[in-house]
Order: C-alpha cells, then sequence, then structure tokens
C-alpha cells in the first residue's frame, strides 16, 4: 500500500469517485492530494502544505486577474454590450446568406474578448442572438449549433482567464499567452464563419435565409451607437498589447469602463450590481479552489514521481513526440466533453507538463494547443457542455438536432487544430514578432 506508484493509482481513483458523488473537483483533488502527500511524506507536513497552498493562491497578485476579468465579462453584459456588438456584426454582415449566424459569430468573438468565458458567451448568446435566427426563420440546428460553437470563442479569444491559469501554473508569461493567442483566434472566428457558409449553401440552402442590407448611413449610425464595445475591447487589449498596462491594469480599467457604462446606460441597479458581484465572486471562488486543489494533487504527484515514471515508459516505449501529443490531445477532447474548461485543464497539467517538457515543445505553443482541444470538448458529443447549455434555454429543440447543427463546426475546430499542431509558428510567430 505504502508503494507510491500504487498511491498514485489509488489517488486519481479516489478523485474520481469522489466527483462521482458531486464532490467539487478542486476539494476532492484537495482532499486525495493531501491525504496522499500525508501517506508518503507525513502529517504534519501534509496539514502544513493545506494551510500554505491555500494563502499562497489566494495571495497571488498574478490570479488577481481572474476575478476582475471575470467581472468586467459580467459588468458588459449588464450593460448590454454582448447586444451591441452583435448588431455591429449584423449590420456589415447580416444581408449576407446566413447572415445571423454570421453576425453571431463576429459577436461572440467580440464578446469574448471582454467577457473570457465559454459558458458565458454561450448563455448570453443564447438569449441575445437565438430567439432572433429562430423568428426570422433559421434552421434550428444551425440556430442552435452556431451559438454553441460560437460561445466557445470565449476561451480562445484574448483576454481569456483560461489562459490565466495556465500561464500561472505552467509558469509562464500571460502576455506570451495573449500575443500567441491572437492568430489562431483569427483562424477560429474565420473558420466558423466558413462552416456558416458551407451550412446555407450546401447542406441546407434555406437554413438561414438573408435579411435585409444595411445602408451605410445607418451603419455608421450603429457603429456611433455601439462604440462602447469597441472602446472596451480596445482599451483593455490595446493597452495589454502595446505594453501601456499591465494585464492586472487593463483588466481594473476594463471593470472601470464596463461599470461606467453599464450605470451611464441605466442598466445596473443596486440589485443587479449586488448579483453581478455575487456571480464573478461565485465563479472566481470555484476557480481558486481548483487552483489550490490542483496545486496540492501536484504534490502528492511529485514525491510519488508519478510523472517521471511515466516519462520513463514512454521512453522506453519509444513512442514519438507526435504519437504522444495525439495521445494528450484525445484525452483533452474526452475530458472537455465532461468537464468544464479549467478542470479539463487543472487535473491533468501534473502529468502533461512534463511530457511536453520532455519533447522540448514549446509551453507557449502548447497552452494554446490545450486551450483549443478543450474548447472543442466543450462541443464534442456525448456531452459537450456548450451544447447543454444551449439545450437549457430551448428544451423545445432535441439534442439530436443541436448535435447535427455543431457538426461542421466540429469539422472546422479539427481541421483548425490539425493547422496548429502541424505549423507551431501560427501561435508562435506573434509571440516573437512583439519581443
Amino acid at each position: 500500500m505504502s508503494d507510491p506508484l500504487v498511491l498514485a493509482g489509488l489517488g486519481f481513483v479516489a478523485m474520481f469517485v469522489l466527483m462521482a458523488v458531486h464532490v467539487p473537483i478542486g476539494i476532492a483533488m484537495g482532499i486525495v492530494g493531501a491525504g496522499g502527500f500525508a501517506i508518503l511524506v507525513g502529517v504534519k507536513p501534509a496539514l502544513s502544505l493545506l494551510a500554505s497552498e491555500p494563502a499562497s493562491v489566494f495571495t497571488n497578485l498574478d490570479l488577481a486577474v481572474i476575478p476582475m476579468f471575470l467581472l468586467m465579462g459580467s459588468l458588459a453584459a449588464a450593460a448590454g454590450l454582448a447586444s451591441d456588438v452583435y448588431k455591429l456584426a449584423y449590420a456589415f454582415i447580416g444581408h449576407r446568406r446566413g447572415g445571423l449566424a454570421l453576425a453571431t459569430i463576429g459577436g461572440c468573438g467580440g464578446f469574448g474578448a471582454v467577457c473570457g468565458s465559454a459558458i458565458a458567451t454561450t448563455a448570453t448568446f443564447g438569449r441575445v442572438a437565438l430567439p432572433e435566427m429562430l423568428e426570422r426563420g433559421y434552421s434550428p440546428a444551425l440556430a442552435t449549433g452556431v451559438v454553441a460553437a460560437g460561445g466557445t470563442l470565449g476561451i480562445i479569444v484574448p483576454p481569456s482567464s483560461i489562459m490565466v491559469i495556465y500561464a500561472i501554473l505552467s509558469e509562464q508569461f500571460i502576455v506570451d499567452l495573449f500575443v500567441a493567442a491572437i492568430i489562431p483566434a483569427i483562424m477560429a472566428i474565420s473558420f466558423y464563419m466558413f462552416a456558416v457558409m458551407a451550412y446555407v449553401y450546401f447542406i441546407n440552402p434555406n437554413g438561414g435565409p438573408p435579411g435585409p442590407r444595411v445602408p451605410w448611413p445607418e451603419r455608421w449610425q450603429v457603429i456611433k451607437a455601439n462604440w462602447g464595445v469597441l472602446l472596451l475591447g480596445t482599451v483593455v487589449l490595446g493597452g495589454i498589447y502595446s505594453g501601456i498596462f499591465t494585464v492586472n491594469e487593463a483588466a481594473a480599467v476594463g471593470v472601470t469602463i464596463a461599470l461606467l457604462f453599464a450605470i451611464g446606460r441605466k442598466r445596473l441597479t443596486w440589485r443587479s450590481f449586488l448579483s453581478v458581484l455575487a456571480e464573478a465572486s461565485a465563479t472566481t471562488l470555484m476557480i481558486y479552489i481548483m487552483i489550490v486543489g490542483a496545486s496540492i494533487f501536484s504534490y502528492f504527484m511529485s514525491v510519488t514521481h508519478a510523472p517521471q515514471r511515466l516519462i520513463e515508459a514512454v521512453g522506453a516505449l519509444q513512442l514519438s513526440g507526435v504519437l504522444v501529443v495525439s495521445i494528450l490531445l484525445l484525452l483533452y477532447l474526452i475530458l472537455g466533453a465532461i468537464f468544464d474548461e479549467v478542470a479539463a485543464m487543472v487535473v491533468t497539467l501534473p502529468f502533461v507538463l512534463p511530457l511536453i517538457k520532455h519533447f522540448n515543445y514549446d509551453l507557449v505553443w502548447w497552452g494554446i494547443i490545450n486551450v483549443t482541444v478543450v474548447e472543442i470538448g466543450l462541443l464534442a458529443p456525448p456531452i459537450g457542455l456548450s451544447v447543454f447549455v444551449v439545450h437549457g434555454m430551448r428544451k423545445d429543440i432535441p439534442l439530436g438536432t443541436i448535435y447535427a447543427g455543431i457538426t461542421p463546426f466540429l469539422i472546422a475546430d479539427v481541421l483548425r487544430l490539425a493547422l496548429l499542431v502541424m505549423f507551431p509558428a501560427l501561435a508562435l510567430y506573434t509571440v516573437q514578432l512583439l519581443k
């Protein structure tokens, strides 16, 4: 029983058993990690670990950006900025076949730049765009599929909370992750738009009827009326990329701008403000607990030497780096279909990072790959959390219809992932350019 590798295996089993009985993931990881550490090292060091790790995480200044980005996203949604970016996108592309779906993709991409959460983006556009598409005669498959897929852009378009978490856990610069995500984010939006066009031109020509063309004078009026989201995104991302702001400063400025817009538009009452604070606080606490649990679990794994043994086993089997990466991608697709994006990442990093380092892959590149494949997992059957968010909002539309609707987007995702794996420069070029 005291064999470290046996304990590591039992630890994973115990962790998944706890999660199966609805113990929160972070707490399950913390319990198993502390228990295993106590058996191998001692009760006193384990108690010390339980005291020091929460203090370390909750006082980490880099992690302070997470609650601020979450609050910025909640305030932006309360201020109606999601509707603004949707109207902006529709004014320019709504007259095309599938125009509302294209506007939804553009809107999700724009809102993702001020939200940073896939589930929040999906839920927001489920309210903003889905009813209008269905009212205008869009195929339920396309309407629900585009919202479920577009929502996942919330984690690939910087600034993204999950990129912050990966950067901290892998000891990379947060800004490097944000810069590396520029081209992959543009690819994600573009590929999804091509998927919409493929659907309305080849799969179901009647599934996305075009809307009326908005003349240029009205487009300028839309820009003038909805300039808030442009300002917020430009200040936050422009400030980070130009070096004017640190990531924390940019998040704080973003919260201030979003709050001023919400107040100025009279969209924020004391009750709704407290609701926004409660929502951001609850999500932040959940993420922090997961990071604490993952940190404690990592200590347990390190004393079992399981990651090193895994690397030795890979070496003994003479597995190539490409094959190992392919296996990891498949693993993340499965986990992403079951867990949310943060949980899928923090559970696996203690094992995955040593493997990536062993094969000398760039950790910034792997961060983009990791986020991308977890994003795909949010759509992948048999679960796909983004799909279930949409289904929860429109229970009258069968799950099978939604899964049919996401199929073109999944194909686009797989093609995009393959390109990012084959050509790492797609993620690393901008990092090298701005250094």
